[in-house]
């Protein structure tokens, strides 16, 4: 049996620096960001980074916050993001998931990250389809149980403002919330694999949800009307029609 692939890392170092800088820069011209928690950023890796996923700009903004050179794992096609909005995440470089069918080499690449204490960002739900948390998809459950990597969760609120705001003439308010660390998960093999990781994709929803508005919070909310809100938004759109 041949020996699993091991990924560099980190890599493209002198392209994500300078699109580190410019993130931070461009962010903080055209929006009036607030951050809060840093001091919950670890120096150094294994971490598995999780947050909401509301904006075709969540990958840019997190890039310009956090001090590492992280990896993603992002979808193969971008449908709600303009065409502009792709050319960032393809410079910067990432692993494509295949939502909704095979993404094995994808997850692999990301393990092998985590395994050699890399940093790997992931969204949980999987497509930014909605402006409330929807249902996570397994994809981050299934990493942190595989390699027993701490998780830290990120809420990001209020990217959905900023180019609604420009065209106003003003700056949105954009707020980032770093939580603590949870884990480390596992999840025993057999029948019961499916439904533990569904408790640990709960695990991790929560602890973003408790970084958002309760507006925001949608499947995830104590309110059970915007729970029963949420409802209809938290379709996944690739069930039916995988990438390819």
């Amino acid at each position: 049996m041949s020996e699993p692939a091991v990924y560099q890392y980190p890599r493209r170092r002198v392209i994500r620096s300078i699109l580190h800088t410019l993130s931070g820069f461009a962010f903080r011209t055209l929006a009036d960001i607030k951050v809060y928690g840093s001091e919950n950023l670890p120096h150094t890796g294994p971490l598995l980074v999780v947050a909401n996923h509301f904006s075709f700009l969540d990958p840019a903004l997190m890039v310009g916050i956090v001090p590492w050179p992280m990896e993603f794992l992002g979808g193969f096609r971008m449908p709600n993001a303009p065409a502009w909005a792709t050319i960032f995440p393809r410079l910067w470089g990432y692993f494509a998931v295949f939502r909704g069918g095979n993404s094995r080499t994808a997850l692999q690449a990301a393990e092998s990250v985590l395994q050699h204490s890399g940093i790997v960002g992931i969204y949980p739900e999987a497509v930014a389809s909605a402006a409330v948390l929807r249902t996570a998809r397994p994809g981050a459950a299934y990493l942190a149980s595989r390699t027993g990597t701490p998780i830290l969760p990120i809420g990001l609120d209020g990217l959905i403002d900023v180019f609604p705001k420009l065209k106003l003439r003003k700056r949105a308010r954009v707020t980032v919330r770093i939580g603590k660390q949870i884990g480390p998960f596992s999840a025993a093999d057999g029948k019961e694999h499916r439904r533990q990781l569904d408790s640990i994709s709960n695990d991790i929803m929560g602890s973003i949800a408790q970084l958002l508005p309760e507006e925001r919070r949608g499947r995830y909310s104590q309110d059970i009307k915007l729970r029963m809100q949420a409802e209809a938004l938290d379709v996944y759109q690739f069930a039916q029609e995988p990438e390819h």
